[in-house]
């Protein structure tokens, strides 16, 4: 795993490494919402950072096996975040009626490369707010569907 340059691109195309999800994979920050955590993910995945993907994980759902096998030759390409669901709920909501929420889901589709073909991973990721054992309130990834 090689982190990206303070000036290089972020692979989750949200701007610099350094100002974006670089901060959250070295553990300097926490994502403040679901889209940021999703991105993040993304991020962690092109960099092949099983701890952080581990720990961004929801205990229930997370694999006990290697997330990566070494042969694996894996090139992502890009992400494109299709919608985050909480956000269009809360513009179509009033402002007195807003409630804060522990759940929120994130689409998006992640571009990549094996072995020279081209694939798409569409995804409706599932994610939770949750306090850790030190009472720290942090989003997880919880699970996710594959839309047709």
């Amino acid at each position: 795993m090689s982190t990206p340059s303070k000036s290089a691109a972020c692979p989750c195309g949200g701007g610099a490494y350094a100002t974006c999800c670089g901060p959250y994979i070295a553990g300097a920050a926490l994502p403040p919402t679901a889209e940021t955590l999703m991105r993040s993910r993304y991020t962690a995945f092109t960099l092949r950072d099983e701890p952080y993907l581990r720990a961004t994980w929801h205990a229930s759902t997370c694999p006990p096996d290697a997330l990566f096998a070494e042969e694996e030759k894996v090139r992502w390409l890009g992400l494109e975040v299709k919608s985050a669901l909480r956000l269009r709920q809360r513009k179509a909501e009033s402002a007195e009626h807003a409630e804060v929420t522990n759940r929120d889901t994130v689409e998006f589709v992640a571009r990549y490369k094996v072995g020279g073909r081209a694939h798409r991973l569409h995804e409706v990721s599932r994610f939770v707010r949750e306090a850790d054992t030190g009472g720290t309130v942090r989003w997880l990834y919880l699970d996710g569907s594959f839309p047709e």
